[in-house]
C-alpha cells in the first residue's frame, strides 16, 4: 500500500487495553499512513504501539506524558500533520467501535470534495446503550438548532474526516475542544466557518467487557460538559443567526449534498 501524502488517520489513544492494538492493526490494513496519539496512557499500550512502530513505516506513534483529553490528542497529532504536509485527518477511536474497512470509503469522498468534513452517521445495532442513544438525540437537536440546519446528522460520532486547516484554527482560539466536548463543537465550530459537511451512514458497534471493551465515558460528568459546551456557544449563534439565515436561503436555491448512502 503507497501511503498517502494528504490524508493520514488520526487515532487519538488512552487505555483501550487490547482493543486498541486490534484497532490500530485493522486501520493499518486499509490505509497509510496511520498515526496513534497515547494521550498519558497507563495501561501498557504505548509500548504495544512502540513496538508495532518498530517494524511499521506506515505506523507513526506520538506519546504525551500525560492525559489531556481526546480533543488535546487530536490537536497535537493535527499540528504535527500539519507541518508533516497533510491536509486531512480521519480521526477513529481506539476501542475499536469503528469500522476499519470504511476507511477507504471516507477518504475517497474526501478527496472528491476536500472542502469538506467527512461525517459519519452511526446506525446502531442492539450493542448501543439505550441511555447513550438519548444522549446523543439531544446533542443532535442542540446541533441543529445551532447550526440552524440539519447538515450535520450526528454531532457526536468521531469516525470522521477532517480539512485539518480550519480545524486547527477553531481550535487555537478555544481553551475548550479538549476533552468529551470535542466532537460536537469541532462540527458546530466548523459550520459556523463555511465548511459543508457529508453524511455516510455507518455501522457502530459497543463492546461489553466480556469481549474486551473498554469505556471512558462518564453519563453525568460528560453530559455536565456536553450541555454547558451548548449553552456556551448558544451567544456565538445568536449573534451569527443572520449570517445563518442567509446561507440557508442560499443552500435551498443552490442545493449541498448532505449524504451519500451506500
Amino acid at each position: 500500500m503507497t501511503p498517502s501524502v494528504t490524508h493520514l488517520v488520526l487515532i487519538p489513544s488512552y487505555n483501550p487495553g487490547a482493543k486498541g492494538v486490534e484497532t490500530v492493526r485493522a486501520a493499518r490494513q486499509f490505509w497509510a499512513p496511520v498515526w496513534v496519539v497515547v494521550d498519558g496512557s497507563t495501561d501498557g499500550s504505548k509500548e504495544q504501539f512502540l513496538s508495532m512502530a518498530a517494524s511499521d513505516r506506515g505506523l507513526r506513534v506520538i506519546v504525551r506524558s500525560s492525559n489531556g483529553g481526546k480533543g488535546a490528542a487530536l490537536l497535537e497529532g493535527l499540528i504535527a500533520a500539519t507541518e508533516a504536509g497533510f491536509t486531512h485527518a480521519l480521526t477513529m477511536d481506539s476501542d475499536g467501535q469503528h469500522p476499519a474497512p470504511r476507511i477507504p470509503e471516507f477518504m475517497q469522498a474526501s478527496m472528491q470534495a476536500p472542502e469538506a468534513m467527512i461525517l459519519g452517521e452511526p446506525v446502531f445495532d442492539e450493542t448501543a446503550p439505550r441511555e447513550r442513544i438519548r444522549g446523543r438525540k439531544i446533542a443532535n437537536l442542540a446541533t441543529h438548532i445551532e447550526t440552524m440546519s440539519g447538515e450535520i446528522r450526528d454531532s457526536l460520532f468521531g469516525f470522521r474526516v477532517y480539512p485539518i486547516e480550519p480545524l486547527v484554527a477553531v481550535m487555537r482560539q478555544t481553551s475548550w475542544m479538549r476533552r468529551f466536548d470535542f466532537d460536537a463543537e469541532a462540527v458546530v465550530r466548523l459550520n459556523w466557518r463555511g465548511v459543508p459537511a457529508i453524511n455516510i451512514p455507518v455501522p457502530v458497534r459497543y463492546y461489553g467487557r466480556h469481549e474486551g471493551g473498554v469505556s471512558h465515558f462518564n453519563y453525568w460528568r460528560d453530559n455536565v460538559l456536553l450541555t454547558s459546551m451548548y449553552l456556551r456557544l448558544a451567544s456565538g449563534w445568536l449573534i451569527r443567526i443572520p449570517m445563518l439565515l442567509a446561507r440557508r436561503l442560499r443552500r435551498r436555491v443552490v442545493g449541498t449534498p448532505r449524504s451519500l448512502h451506500t
